[in-house]
């Protein structure tokens, strides 16, 4: 066994929902993502990529099934770069990096090209096959732009029940007030504000031409600078009339692709830089579907009991922001310092592209380490129908402290 490391990440800008990201394809801006990642390491030559793992949590139209494949191919590597595509939902592309860290540390691959994509904008509504040809009754076309669709009826109501309704449920449960979501939304936005104004995305993020003119997205579509608790106070509840969740405090439909290149130790000089962060601890956890909010505590607390690191190790956190509500709920129960988690902003302003945000995490992470000097940090997801995933980065760079 030997361990795997981080070399080079980058991701493309989150666009919104039928924003500007909304008329380039997922195929290409998966493209886009592996040259992105591919120039941070100028001397690697691509045919020495062992295999490419690519998240997707669609799948049903543009991103063809296999959209790694179709990456591999629309970027310009050799046709004998292989790649495969997973779905784990939100969690897909935090996957494709296990998996692409368990195949170095198994010696299967020396160098994975890791990462995801989603067109949310872009994903199609699709018809059930008819039992018989030619039926009289009119068909439905169901969307597969989120949550459960084309629902099995053997399926319990109570799992099936929509996103926000299941994170209403926890905000019941544990008592989360619509205030703390809106503080820590506002803090979200305020954030991701920042960090792009003081320069920490310049090297992270690859412009995406959008139009025919050469019109480029440079930045996250969906960050609201200046955002107050006042402000999103004034926005109504969106699933009970009652509730607290709302489009202020809950992550956007979102557009885009991330991408990290994973390596051994002996890789460094093929790949010509040196590594970022060592894949150290790995979790997954499952529970009640409807409960998926609160997964990550335990895949978390997994990641790093394989890490032989406990929370007080911890400088660092980003978790993925689905829901506020659930943001707090797994941030109150590790019993964590907040100020740790997100500091550059998270998926509430930046967007949640779902088989996109698990890269986007492990970059963010890695970087805020390598900025901080902090040792050890965590990324993690939680993914609908019950699971999420988790992942501990020790920083190897020279700033750690």
């Amino acid at each position: 066994m030997t361990d795997s490391y981080v070399y080079a990440t980058a991701r493309t800008p989150f666009g919104r929902f039928s924003g500007a990201l909304a008329g380039v394809r997922p195929d290409d801006l998966a493209a886009l993502a592996v040259r992105g990642v591919l120039d941070k390491a100028p001397a690697l030559d691509p045919g020495e990529i062992g295999d490419v793992v690519w998240g997707n949590a669609n799948g049903a139209g543009e991103d063809n099934r296999n959209v790694g494949r179709m990456a591999v191919l629309l970027a310009g590597l050799p046709t004998s770069v292989p790649a495969t595509t997973v779905n784990r939902l939100c969690g897909s592309s935090l996957d494709a990096a296990i998996i692409g860290s368990r195949a170095v540390e198994t010696g299967d691959a020396d160098i994975v090209l890791t990462g995801g994509v989603e067109s949310m904008s872009r994903a199609p509504w699709v018809l059930p096959k008819p039992d018989r040809a030619f039926p009289a009754k009119d068909m439905t076309a169901v969307s597969t732009t989120l949550g459960w669709r084309l629902v099995n009826e053997r399926m319990p109501k109570e799992w099936t029940v929509s996103l926000g309704e299941a994170n209403e449920q926890l905000a019941d449960r544990f008592s989360l007030s619509r205030e703390r979501q809106d503080e820590f939304a506002a803090r979200s936005h305020n954030l991701a504000d920042a960090a792009w104004t003081d320069g920490f995305y310049d090297d992270l993020v690859v412009p995406v031409t959008v139009d025919r003119k050469g019109g480029t997205l440079t930045r996250d579509e969906g960050i609201r600078p200046g955002s107050t608790v006042d402000k999103l106070a004034a926005l109504k509840p969106s699933f009970r009339p009652d509730g607290g969740i709302t489009a202020g405090n809950a992550s956007p439909l979102s557009d885009g692709a991330s991408a990290v290149l994973l390596g051994s130790g002996e890789a460094a000089a093929r790949i010509g830089v040196d590594p970022l962060a060592r894949v150290a601890g790995r979790g997954v956890f499952a529970l009640d579907p409807q409960l998926f909010g609160f997964a990550p505590v335990e895949a978390a607390n997994r990641a790093l009991k394989s890490a032989g690191i406990t929370w007080s190790d911890v400088g660092a956190v980003e978790l993925n922001e689905a829901f506020a509500v659930q943001a707090l709920a797994c941030v109150d129960a590790w019993k964590i310092d907040p100020a740790i988690v997100n500091t550059k902003g998270g998926a509430i302003a930046l967007g949640h592209p779902l088989g996109a945000s698990g890269g986007r995490l492990v970059g963010t992470l890695a970087h805020r380490l390598k900025e901080s000097g902090q040792r050890w940090g965590v990324a993690a997801i939680c993914i609908g129908v019950g699971q999420a995933l988790a992942v501990v980065l020790e920083n190897v760079t020279e700033t750690r402290g």
